[in-house]
């Protein structure tokens, strides 16, 4: 099972949110395409950061490395790619993003020949997962913020999660609309906080202290660069479980943050971390040391696979931008019901790219 041809586009695709008609972040997304010699699609895709260059890297560098390869063999195929997208073992950036690409692509394809989906060849321990919405945006107003958090009870919500570092009065503003949101939805709904590696370990720390009445699910990239030991104090002192995993998340820097006890909820996203391959890796991790497996980072229904296929995934994360750009991005794109959502009933990714959209988005 051999890729005969592959493509990779560019497209001005942004996750507008609810509202205010505004872009949640950068639009380029990178859809990445390949065609078996048995008659096999599969498809991948990252986002946000170098495009350019992760089309680059795919079409020059990784695909024509791995021509003569069985893409089955995955392990032989990622020690092949490695040592040239990490020369010296930095895992981040540009390469690590269109390894994700293909990768994914490489499980679809598999997944289709095999007639499982990725959630099954994972371990299919579940059929649905539940979700946490990603909501409170800078942008919002805080009437906004109590509009949409109470919109989001009513659909079923049980967990959502508010942006903090965003606001214009600092940190003690970011406090205060954290508790309007918490009083708009009650005790039956669970509020997380994600600074998105914005803050401080000073301001992360103060931040917990004033919220320490508050029962809060998590803290998510609490902190610059969450640095293992300024994350394992933030941890200790604070008091709020710790998050991460969302752009660098991949197996050995997991490890870096467990050995220090930094971390509560592994959160991996396959669209910039390696790909499934590398979630698959961090998963054996997160259940070697009994932490809960969740998703971050835009991943939304490629992190639906992982959440569901192993027994300890948790909650999959439905970025209000993202979920509306997939429902776009996909023709047949699940709907969460009742706060979960279930894996398509389709080999592979089981999702269906809008052709029409893509062109319509394309960049040349």
């Amino acid at each position: 099972m051999r890729i005969v041809n592959s493509r990779t586009t560019l497209h001005n695709a942004p996750m507008m949110l609810p509202l205010v008609e505004k872009p949640a972040a950068d639009a380029l997304r990178v859809i990445f395409e390949i065609e078996t010699d048995d008659g096999h699609t599969g498809f991948g895709s990252t986002g946000r950061w170098l495009g350019h260059g992760v089309k680059a890297i795919l079409d020059q560098h990784l695909v024509p490395m791995i021509a003569d390869m069985d893409i089955r063999d995955l392990e032989a195929v990622h020690a092949r790619l490695w040592p040239e997208i990490t020369p010296r073992g930095v895992r981040s950036g540009a390469g690590m993003a269109a390894l994700s690409c293909l990768d994914m692509a490489i499980w679809d394809a598999i997944g289709k020949s095999t007639g499982r989906s990725v959630s099954q060849m994972f371990g299919g321990a579940r059929k649905e997962a539940d979700v946490y919405v990603t909501f409170g945006f800078g942008v919002y107003t805080e009437d906004q913020l109590v509009q949409l958090a109470r919109q989001l009870k009513g659909d079923g919500f049980r967990c959502i999660k508010v942006l903090v570092g965003v606001a214009k009065g600092g940190i003690a503003e970011d406090a205060r609309r954290v508790k309007i949101v918490k009083d708009a939805v009650g005790d039956s709904v669970s509020v997380a906080l994600d600074a998105n590696e914005s803050i401080g370990f000073d301001q992360a720390l103060r931040l917990t202290r004033m919220l320490r009445d508050i029962d809060i699910a998590f803290f998510e990239d609490p902190i610059a660069n969450n640095d293992p030991r300024e994350l394992a104090d933030l941890r200790r002192i604070g008091g709020i479980p710790i998050a991460i995993g969302q752009f660098d998340g991949y197996a050995s820097r997991f490890r870096q943050w467990i050995e220090a006890d930094a971390i509560d909820i592994v959160m991996a996203n396959s669209m910039y971390n390696g790909g499934f391959t590398e979630t698959r890796r961090v998963a054996a991790l997160s259940q070697a040391f009994d932490k809960p497996l969740s998703d971050a980072g835009g991943g939304g229904l490629f992190s639906l696979h992982h959440v569901t296929g192993f027994r300890n995934g948790t909650m999959m994360e439905s970025h209000l931008g993202n979920a509306r750009l997939e429902h776009q991005l996909f023709t047949n794109a699940p709907e969460p019901k009742n706060g979960k959502i279930a894996v398509p009933d389709r080999p592979g990714i089981g999702l269906e790219l809008n052709r029409d959209f893509l062109k319509e988005t394309l960049i040349a």
